[in-house]
């Protein structure tokens, strides 16, 4: 694998995940969310900003963009790309579950893969609710099943059987798979009209090596068990896994590349 040691974990998020993965899913996400030229947009759980970006040129000069992370180096990274057309993105800090905004601001809140992150998704949708004016729009994508991901899957498992947890602790970013969960979550969050749209796109990351370790390393990262470790042992953990599944994963390598299919639920809440 290819070292950049001086690259920021949100840097190498933006320049690796971000650009194979969340910009691809951004344009599916804004091709559901259909953004107006004049909207004022809120990018929620932002990240780097690949919503924000790619919203910008579509709701123009006289719309507005608000990204929002909790995460303060994922917001400086943001900041630091080129800026896009359109509107100007305005870059902070925040809580999704207590927004320090104002009610009825947004036209259209846009969320892509964080609902399942929030320490409670159903206050976090009350605050979406909250700061869309009458007539707005949430737009929520989250990653189906663990299972339709068979590269995540065999990763996870074999983490979760190294660390000695639960599968469930290391499989968050799947873990509001369920539609109809997901329905009844946005539904208690006072949304009155809500669509779920299932979605499937074709993936494909370079340097497959460098996956591997980021996705063992970012499933790692919320369990105690992985923080008590020290770095050898955490390389080790990750040089275990990786050995356990290379058959697997060199069944979607595709030359210097790994191609897989990713899916998602796509929630449109009114």
């Amino acid at each position: 694998m290819s070292q950049q040691p001086n690259l920021s974990p949100a840097e190498v998020y933006e320049r690796y995940l971000s650009r194979a993965i969340a910009d691809p899913w951004t344009r599916v996400l804004l091709e559901l969310a259909s953004p107006q030229p004049g909207e004022r947009v809120l990018d929620l759980a932002c990240g780097t900003g690949s919503v924000a970006r790619q919203v910008a040129p579509m709701v123009g000069v006289s719309g507005q963009v608000l990204a929002l992370d909790i995460n303060a180096e994922m917001l400086e990274v943001g900041r630091a790309q080129p800026a896009p057309a359109g509107a100007s993105i305005l870059w902070q800090e925040g809580n999704a579950t207590r927004l320090e905004l104002p009610g009825d601001s947004f036209d259209l809140v846009l969320c892509q893969q964080g609902l399942q992150f929030f320490p409670d998704r159903v206050l976090s949708g009350r605050e979406m609710r909250r700061v869309l004016r009458v007539g707005g729009s949430a737009v929520i994508s989250v990653w189906q099943s663990l299972s339709q991901h068979p590269v995540y899957e065999a990763l996870f498992t074999a983490t979760a059987r190294l660390l000695d947890v639960p599968i469930t602790d290391v499989d968050v970013a799947f873990s509001l798979s369920n539609p109809d969960e997901l329905y009844t979550l946005l539904s208690e969050a006072g949304f009155q009209s809500i669509e779920i749209t299932p979605r499937s796109l074709s993936i494909r990351l370079p340097e497959p090596e460098r996956f591997v370790q980021l996705s063992i390393l970012g499933a790692a990262t919320s369990v105690p068990a992985f923080a008590s470790i020290d770095a050898a042992e955490r390389l080790a953990l990750v040089d275990k896994v990786t050995a356990e599944t290379h058959a697997i994963v060199q069944g979607f390598r595709d030359g210097d590349f790994l191609a897989f299919s990713m899916g998602t639920n796509i929630a449109l809440a009114k």
